[in-house]
């Protein structure tokens, strides 16, 4: 039934992190395939990988980054997903910081998003979810 609400799902992401040539944190985000609105890399948990690893897969494929992510979460967020019946998927999102180490020059999901670095402030401003955007803001790597 279109618009129909499904059970929370639960899906990692990865808050991908570099420190600028100034000492300034900068976030990098990706946008979603559809609406190219601007979210941080994640997916649904992958057999096999503890969530944080999971969160590095998903910011290799959707962005081509490699670094060290770290096994703490940073905290979570609830988000929802439109799927293309019409049906809702409640997502609770755990993120885990990543220090970006460098980006491949091929990525599974190359030319299907677009992926910037943005300062916190500014990051924060363009995701939507409202949670994810007070993460955004009051992240400080370690």
């Amino acid at each position: 039934m279109p618009g129909k609400t499904k059970a929370v799902r639960v899906q990692h992401g990865a808050l991908p992190y570099r420190i600028g040539p100034d000492g300034a944190v900068e976030i990098l985000l990706v946008t979603t395939r559809g609406t190219r609105r601007w979210i941080i890399p994640k997916g649904w948990p992958i057999k096999g990988l503890k969530p944080s690893k999971s969160a590095a897969r998903e910011a290799y494929e959707e962005a081509g980054l490699i670094g060290r992510i770290s096994p703490e979460p940073l905290g979570g967020y609830k988000s929802v997903k439109l799927r293309p019946d019409g049906a809702i998927d409640e997502l609770s999102i755990t993120l885990f910081p990543m220090k970006v180490d460098r980006r491949e020059p091929v990525w599974p999901e190359k030319g299907q998003r677009t992926a910037l670095w943005f300062e916190p402030a500014d990051a924060a401003r363009v995701v939507k979810e409202p949670q994810l955007a007070r993460l955004i803001k009051d992240f400080h790597p370690a």
